[in-house]
């Protein structure tokens, strides 16, 4: 094998295309490029324009955030998604949810990019989402969300300190998206799980008839 052919291979080894990265994190492009463009992922572009990323810094970014919490529920049941970064609260949606006897699972994740990621792998009935929070935001999130067309009947709770001014400042949320104000209204929160529990269930008889 020639030196140049060695080296070639060597750069295809530490470097992938914005699509493979796409598909090793489970994301769009449209989120890749995103990441690059806030230092997440580790990238160059060739002289002839396109963009290479660097694989180490794919598998770093898998490895630090595919640590989220599960808690409780059975297979088959609600499948639920909780975006928050503030450990006091994840550990308290923890700890909470965790006594609710119904039939969910829970996953919870610390940013918009790992909500994004976590969906592209497993989409929950029900996302439960922060606005402030590191590397991509709520605000960002739930916008890439509803401007997927397969995502666009997902069911999305946004939990904030945010007012009402403060989220209109930011371009405001879909009108289908409903907003609680912190502190965490566990009560509303476990009527609407039940509500949906409901839909479910029905949605499932009249499948199976």
């Amino acid at each position: 094998m020639s030196e140049a052919a060695q080296v070639g291979e060597k750069l295809d080894r530490e470097f992938c295309s914005t699509r493979e990265a796409a598909v090793r994190l489970g994301v769009s492009l449209g989120t890749v490029q995103q990441m690059v463009e806030n230092g997440l992922l580790d990238a160059w572009k060739t002289s002839g324009g396109h963009r290479r990323i660097r694989v180490g810094s794919v598998e770093a970014f898998l490895r630090r955030h595919q640590t989220g919490n599960i808690t409780g529920g059975s297979s088959g049941g609600l499948r639920v998604l909780i975006a928050e970064d503030d450990r006091l609260m994840q550990a308290l949606y923890e700890k909470t949810v965790g006594t609710w006897d119904m039939p969910i699972e829970v996953k919870i994740v610390a940013s918009g990019f790992e909500g994004l990621m976590e969906i592209g792998r497993n989409p929950p009935d029900l996302l439960v989402a922060d606005l402030i929070m590191p590397d991509l935001d709520g605000f960002a999130m739930v916008r890439k969300l509803r401007a997927d067309p397969q995502l666009a009947n997902m069911d999305i709770i946004v939990v904030t300190g945010l007012s009402p001014e403060d989220i209109e400042e930011q371009g405001g949320l879909p009108a289908d998206v409903l907003v609680y104000a912190k502190p965490i209204p566990f009560r509303e929160l476990r009527g609407y799980i039940q509500a949906k529990l409901v839909q479910l269930q029905r949605q499932q008889r009249v499948s199976g008839q």
